[in-house]
Parts: structure tokens; sequence; C-alpha cells
């Protein structure tokens, strides 16, 4: 079947009609999808009812999975409900019954509600992640997008000229800490430890800049903490105004791809202690760091 790509929003999203996740794709449509992506930076394919093995293999198109694990989350193996390849966005435990309200897995997992982009806090970034719907609350917890290309380019040039070099520190101490949550132990501190990013991205196929902005970035490598988080907070106003910005409503059997590369997203507020919301993410790796780390 011919990938056809149907462009939603003024300024990205693409909607992809002629694929059937099920079965093995063509070359012709993996480079169809994977111009897509340089082009929308966020594609939806409806009714996609997949298992685990089928999204995984479906990723696989695309470069390398990037594996969750102890850098991304607070879940001990003993605890996960999904496989390895699959990094687990929904609000179940290992028996498949929602958390509780004071759950700590919970509590962490409340940051998905800030604007971020995937494994900024890795030193190596994440390029794509792809979420599949298996079951969505009756209503709320659409997903929102913002293009951060639009969202750069609608900059003042002396803003461009200020921010083109700049290095912030990136870090789920940062994202959690916005929120009051700050119970980490030593260990999850080390896994945690910040890792730098450019603030300016440029994308390696279309040659066009995006700012890499993300509730992970707490801090400006040479400036005042205050400042540097104020200045971002400034920066993050202005990339997630309306008009950079798409909402998905989620139906059941969904999958979204995004490029971290390229747009921020959060999740929005649901009924997450009485209503189920299965959501599974694999996630392609990244090829190089933005920035050589600090050793």
């Amino acid at each position: 079947m011919t990938v056809k790509i149907r462009q939603l929003h003024p300024v990205f999203v693409g909607e992809v009609d002629g694929v059937d996740l099920k079965r093995p794709l063509t070359p012709d449509q993996v480079a169809a999808i994977d111009a897509g992506m340089d082009r929308y930076a966020v594609l939806i394919f409806h009714d996609q009812d997949i298992t685990d093995a089928q999204q995984t293999a479906f990723s696989r198109n695309f470069g390398d999975l990037e594996l969750p694990g102890a850098a991304s989350n607070i879940t001990k193996p003993a605890d996960r409900r999904l496989g390895p390849e699959l990094a687990d966005v929904s609000n179940l435990d290992r028996e498949n019954r929602v958390f509780d309200r004071t759950d700590r897995h919970r509590m962490f997992n409340l940051g998905n509600r800030l604007w971020h982009s995937d494994s900024s806090f890795r030193a190596i970034p994440a390029k794509y992640s792809l979420l599949s719907a298996r079951a969505i609350p009756a209503t709320g917890g659409n997903t929102e997008f913002a293009d951060m290309r639009a969202a750069y380019d609608a900059l003042d040039d002396a803003t461009k000229a200020e921010i083109e070099d700049l290095v912030c520190e990136h870090s789920l101490i940062y994202s959690r800490g916005l929120l009051g949550f700050d119970e980490l132990s030593d260990d999850e501190k080390a896994n945690f430890k910040p890792v730098r990013q450019r603030l300016v991205r440029t994308h390696p196929v279309t040659g066009r800049k995006s700012l890499y902005l993300s509730a992970h970035a707490g801090t400006i490598v040479g400036w005042p903490m205050p400042e540097a988080r104020i200045f971002l907070r400034d920066l993050m106003e202005d990339a997630t105004k309306p008009e950079f910005v798409h909402i998905h409503e989620w139906h059941p059997h969904d999958l979204v791809i995004w490029d971290n590369r390229q747009t921020m997203h959060r999740v929005r507020r649901f009924n997450d202690t009485t209503e189920i919301r299965d959501m599974r993410r694999t996630t392609i790796a990244g090829d190089a760091p933005t920035v050589t780390q600090a050793a």
C-alpha cells in the first residue's frame, strides 16, 4: 500500500493512511514515514490494534531501540509490567491494578504532565518515540505536542544570537523537583545525574534549527541558576503558545510517533486513580550527544 500523509496542523503533524502495522513494511514505506517525520515531526496512525511484539518490530525500522531502565525511572526490574523493550507509560502496576493515589510510582509519573522531550536527561538523547494506546480513559488524558522548530523561527534575531551556543543541564531530578518530588534514594540520584544538552539543535537531514527545551532542563552552564531558570521558563512559555501546539485526542489503538529532537509533549490530566490509561512506548535511540559531556 502507498503511504499517504495529511497535514493536521498549520505548522506540523501528519495523519498517516495506507499502512498496516501488523505487517512488515516495505523499504518504500519506511522511507516515506521517515521523510514524513522530517517534515511533520509528529505522525498519527489510527486503528492499529497491535501486540507488543508488533510494535517493537515496527519500531526497529527506524533505528536501534533505547531500552528503559534505571536511567529513566524509579521502577525496579521485579516491578515491571511489560517486556524490556517497552516503556510503561500507564497508570497500572505489574498486576494491572490502577496505582493508589499516594503510590510513589504514580507521584513520579506525574512528571509526564510537564512539557518535556523524552530522554533529554540521557547523554545521548532519544530520536523518535512511538506510543500505542491500548486503553484510554473516558475523558482527559490527551497528549499535546509543541513544534520547537516553529518556536525557534518565531524568536527575534537578538534572542537567536544569545541562545545559539548555550548549553543546559538536564535531569529527572529537576523535572520531578518542580512537582515537589524529591524523595530519591542515593542510587536514584546517581542514575539521574545531570547531563549537558545544547539549547539549539540542528536537524541532521533538513538543517532546520529548533529549540531543545524540556522540564528536565534545570540550569544553563555558566549562568546563575535563578537567571537560567526564569530565562528557560520564558522560552517555554513562548514555545508552547497555541499556534505551535497540537492536541491529540486519543482513540483506542492509535499509534503516534514523534521526533524528540524537534518537539516537546505532555499528557493532560485525567482521573488516573479510577480509570485505566494503558499506553506503551518504544523509543528509538539517538546516535550522538549534542555536546561533549563534562568529566
